[in-house]
């Protein structure tokens, strides 16, 4: 990365006049904190005393003897304080925020996990806190709506444009334009304009850090691959972070195939032939656009995969070919997490479960004697509207019919 925020040819910050000082004292103070091992310090103890770091990796047994082939091993950022690895980031930034004298925190979600982690979050640290959300994906996640409410923060379902992710960042925006001196943005993924793609990308190297000295001590030996899905990129960079100079290491990010690439319908940015490079929230990377420039509609069964960009390292790593990227369907990415919870009783979230397909499709082709890391990036509990509906479980849609008919009552 150069001193303006590209990498080759991607990020940077094409900015409203309106904002630009406000990010040129938000560089200066991460670029502070990053250059202080006092903070790190400081941010590493309360991670361990606040949330649950160093998470586990955990030998997937079961899953190993099922595919018969590589060892599986899973990162367990599910065990993280609110369920996902958005913890790692809104910590951090959430520190940074005291240190800037700062009031008010603002963020966007699409699962929602990265909502609760911001209002819990403004909760510890004692911050007014408002959340945008897409009014589709604000229905598919009530569970984390009821959350971030009862944690205190104000949940304003965004109904412009599609009313997904996109549209919740640029309502973000447009609130921190109106409120510059006492409010952060707490940006949710390795996005945006710089700073955060690289402030995002070092609070969460704190999964790749651990994960590498994890498998060395489990294994003696550095994994084959390591998998991650892609929506913006916080986990992906998080992981990969601890394996970026180990060119052994072969590193996979798995994207939102959806109803497949070839339908349209998809969240496909890297590895689908309807992305562009483009300039869109103020970064430059790949987007989701038609020959106009227009974003086009994305879709995903995981509400945090459907991001019409990505992290614009995640553009520059694959072009340099250090990253490879891969899409899973959603028909997939259903049945890896049904897998996953009968093999190894554990409930990836659906963004995560997208890293599993992946890696179970290639583990049997690699030695008995190598590993690779999944990164679950997230729990599965916030999915269970769309996953019982996924599974076309009975008993939950007569539980359904039943509670609703008591409301109607």
């Amino acid at each position: 990365m150069n001193n303006r925020g590209y990498y080759s040819q991607f990020g940077g910050a094409y900015l409203p006049e309106i904002l630009v000082a406000t990010f040129d004292e938000l560089a200066a103070a991460f670029a502070a904190v990053k250059n202080d091992p006092q903070f790190w310090q400081e941010y590493q103890a309360l991670m361990a005393t606040y949330s649950c770091r160093p998470t586990p990796l955990t030998l997937a047994e079961n899953l190993t003897r099922h595919f018969g082939g590589a060892r599986i091993y899973i990162k367990r950022e599910d065990l993280n304080h609110t369920g996902a690895h958005k913890a790692n980031n809104v910590m951090g930034q959430g520190l940074l925020v005291k240190r800037m004298g700062k009031t008010r925190v603002i963020a966007e979600t699409g699962a929602g996990q990265h909502g609760v982690a911001t209002a819990t979050m403004a909760a510890r640290f004692g911050y007014d806190c408002t959340i945008y959300m897409g009014e589709v994906d604000v229905e598919r996640q009530r569970p984390n709506v009821f959350w971030m409410e009862q944690l205190g923060a104000q949940v304003v379902p965004v109904k412009d444009g599609t009313r997904i992710l996109k549209d919740a960042i640029n309502e973000a925006f447009r609130d921190w334009v109106s409120n510059m001196d006492n409010t952060h943005y707490v940006l949710g993924t390795a996005c945006g304009p710089h700073p955060f793609p690289e402030m995002v990308t070092h609070f969460q190297s704190i999964i790749g850090q651990e994960a590498r000295e994890q498998i060395m001590a489990r294994e003696g030996r550095l994994p084959a691959r390591v998998y991650a899905c892609v929506g913006g990129g916080s986990n992906a960079m998080g992981i990969f972070a601890g394996f970026m100079d180990d060119d052994a290491v072969e590193l996979v990010g798995v994207e939102a195939g959806g109803r497949g690439l070839a339908s349209g319908a998809h969240a496909s940015r890297l590895c689908s032939s309807d992305a562009a490079i483009g300039v869109a929230q103020g970064y430059k990377t790949y987007f989701l656009q038609d020959a106009e420039g227009q974003m086009q509609e994305t879709h995903s069964i995981a509400a945090g995969l459907d991001y019409v960009g990505v992290s614009p390292i995640l553009s520059h790593l694959k072009e340099t070919g250090r990253v490879r990227f891969e899409a899973a369907t959603d028909r997939e990415v259903v049945d890896s997490m049904r897998l996953a919870i009968r093999k190894e009783g554990l409930i990836p979230a659906l963004e995560s479960a997208h890293a599993f397909v992946q890696a179970f499709k290639e583990a049997p082709a690699l030695a008995p004697d190598e590993a690779l890391i999944i990164n679950q990036s997230g729990r599965g509990d916030k999915d269970i509207f769309t996953v019982a509906d996924a599974f076309e479980d009975p008993g939950w849609r007569e539980f359904i019919i039943r509670k609703a008919a008591q409301y109607q009552a």
